[in-house]
């Protein structure tokens, strides 16, 4: 398998708009909720999210984004410094519902580095996880979706890759298996 498409254009606008719905079913009208975006690749997700749910309910709902680099366990243990991104939060999170946002769930340490780093803003009444993709079979940590886009078997050598039109040089939205070979290529 070189590369194959996962979601195209139109699939994926359907499974943004099921796991909005999914998110209305769990938290009505948002007056206890919060989405919050991991930086960098949840925050494309989280606007796309923001948007469709805003546009349902007609009103606004309070959006965060949040760089968990510095509460990485691998922090340290790179050749080159991470880059953080931005962090912004403009409300407390305590007693709230949070739903954390992120394009692709690999090994959990992502969303268990970005639950160290939300204690910073409050105590959480409940912290959900939305997914685009939720890759099996490579998780380190025992970390799951509650609302998931699409399941995909892969193995440790390949990568899943969201393509957003909001990004310079694309046309569509997109998500691709992509394997070690092509990988290669693109290096």
């Amino acid at each position: 398998m070189q590369q194959r498409l996962l979601l195209d254009t139109d699939v994926l606008e359907v499974t943004l708009t099921r796991l909005c719905m999914q998110l209305l079913e769990n938290h009505g009208d948002f007056q206890d909720s919060v989405l919050i975006g991991l930086q960098p690749r949840g925050r494309i997700l989280c606007e796309h999210i923001v948007e469709k749910l805003e546009k349902i309910l007609g009103s606004k709902i309070e959006v965060g984004l949040l760089d968990a680099t510095f509460f990485r366990d691998d922090f340290r243990r790179r050749d080159l410094p991470l880059q953080p991104n931005v962090t912004h939060i403009p409300f407390l999170v305590e007693g709230k519902k949070v739903i954390l946002i992120d394009d692709v769930l690999f090994t959990g340490r992502s969303v268990r580095a970005a639950l160290d780093a939300l204690q910073a803003y409050g105590r959480p009444q409940k912290v959900e996880l939305l997914t685009l993709v939720e890759r099996k079979y490579t998780r380190e940590l025992p970390v799951e979706g509650q609302y998931v886009g699409l399941h995909v078997n892969s193995i440790r050598s390949e990568r899943v890759f969201v393509k957003w039109a909001d990004e310079a040089g694309q046309k569509c939205n997109q998500v691709w298996l992509i394997g070690e070979s092509v990988l290669e290529s693109l290096v």
